[in-house]
C-alpha cells in the first residue's frame, strides 16, 4: 500500500477512490494548505495530488523524497507544476484535460455577455438601492449578432467557445500554433489569422492558450492599442497572459470598450485599478466550479495517481 497525499479537499468520491487502495493524507483545512505544512506531509508519500494553489517545484520534490513517482494535478493547467523537475527525477506529472472543456467555454461565453451587455453594472445598480428606470438609452450594450470572435488558442476550450459564439450568430477567426481539423474549421466557419491581425478585426478577443515563459503577457499596452476602441477583451485561461495594469489603463482610458475575467494576474488579489472600473466583470475563478466538472477532474487525478501506482501509464500524463 502506497501513500497518497492530497494537498487540499477534493470531492468524496475520488477520495474513496484513493483510499481503497492506497493510505491517504488529505488536507482538509478550509483554507489553503500553508508552505511548511505541504512540505512537512509531503514526506515519504509515493503520490501527491495537488491543487493548481500549490506550487510542486524541486524544494517540494527533493522533501517528498525519492519514493515519489507522481504528480497528479487537479487541473487541465500546470503552470503550478516544474515539469522538467519531476521529469529530472523521474516522476509522472499528469493533469486533466478535457473533462472541464464545456463548463469554461460556458463561462467564456457568459463572460462575454456579462461585458458586452454590461450585465454587471445593471446588477449593481439595482443592489445599490439606485433609482433607476427604462430608457432608450439606458446601459446600452453591443449585440454579437455578426460580429467577430478572435480565439487565442485553438485547442478544446477555444473551440467550445467558439461553437457557442456561432450559435450566436458570430464570426470566428483564431491565432493557434497549429491550424484545427479540416472539418472542424468548416463547421465553425472558423479561420486562421496571426495574433497582430486578430486583435485589430475582433469586437471580442477570447484567451484559451496554455500559460508559460512565451505567453507571459501575451495581451500588454501594445496589443490593447491595437484593438478596436469598441471591442472586448475575454480571459478564461490564466491571469499572467494579460498585463493587468495595461488592461486597467486602456478600459480607464477608452481604448477598448470592456474586459471579462475569470482569473488574475496574482490570484487571488486583484490590481486595484480593475476593481474602481465598471466597464470589466471580475468573477473569481469559475471556470471549471460546477459540481460535475469538479468531481470528473478530481476523478481523473485519482485515475492518474493509481494508474502510476500501479506501474501503468496514466490516463492524462504531461512529461
Amino acid at each position: 500500500m502506497s501513500r497518497v497525499v492530497v494537498t487540499g479537499r477534493i470531492p468524496e468520491t475520488a477520495l474513496e477512490k484513493l483510499r481503497a487502495e492506497h493510505e491517504v493524507d488529505a488536507w482538509q483545512g478550509p483554507e489553503s494548505i500553508g508552505r511548511e505544512e505541504l512540505l512537512r506531509r509531503v514526506a515519504g508519500a509515493d503520490a501527491v495530488v495537488s491543487l493548481l494553489t500549490e506550487r510542486i517545484d524541486a524544494e517540494l520534490l527533493d522533501a517528498a523524497g525519492p519514493q515519489l513517482k507522481v504528480v497528479a494535478n487537479v487541473a487541465v493547467g500546470y503552470d503550478n507544476i516544474d515539469v522538467p523537475a519531476c521529469t529530472q527525477r523521474g516522476i509522472v506529472a499528469a493533469n486533466t484535460p478535457g473533462v472541464l472543456t464545456e463548463a469554461t467555454a460556458d463561462i467564456a461565453l457568459g463572460l462575454i455577455l456579462m461585458a458586452t451587455r454590461r450585465l454587471g453594472e445593471g446588477e449593481r445598480l439595482i443592489r445599490s438601492g439606485q433609482a433607476w428606470k427604462w430608457g432608450m438609452f439606458f446601459l446600452l450594450g453591443s449585440s454579437l449578432q455578426g460580429k467577430t470572435l478572435g480565439v487565442v488558442g485553438m485547442g478544446g476550450i477555444g473551440q467550445a467557445t467558439a461553437r457557442r459564439a456561432k450559435a450566436f450568430g458570430m464570426e470566428i477567426v483564431y491565432q493557434s500554433r497549429s491550424e484545427i481539423d479540416p472539418g472542424i474549421a468548416a463547421e465553425l466557419g472558423a479561420r486562421r489569422v496571426e495574433l497582430d491581425e486578430l486583435l485589430a478585426i475582433s469586437d471580442v478577443v477570447s484567451l484559451h492558450c496554455p500559460y508559460g515563459p512565451a505567453t507571459h503577457h501575451l495581451i500588454g499596452a501594445e496589443q490593447l492599442a491595437a484593438m478596436k476602441d469598441s471591442a472586448y477583451l475575454v480571459n478564461t485561461a490564466r491571469g499572467p497572459i494579460v498585463d493587468e495594469a495595461a488592461l486597467a489603463a486602456a478600459l480607464r482610458d477608452g481604448q477598448i470598450a470592456g474586459a471579462g475575467l475569470d482569473v488574475f494576474e496574482n490570484e487571488p488579489s486583484v490590481h486595484p485599478g480593475l476593481l474602481e472600473l465598471d466597464n470589466v466583470v471580475l468573477v473569481p475563478h469559475l471556470g471549471s466550479a460546477t459540481v460535475e466538472t469538479r468531481t470528473a477532474m478530481a476523478m481523473l487525478a485519482a485515475d492518474n495517481a493509481l494508474a502510476v501506482l500501479s506501474d501503468e501509464r496514466p490516463p492524462a500524463p504531461i512529461n
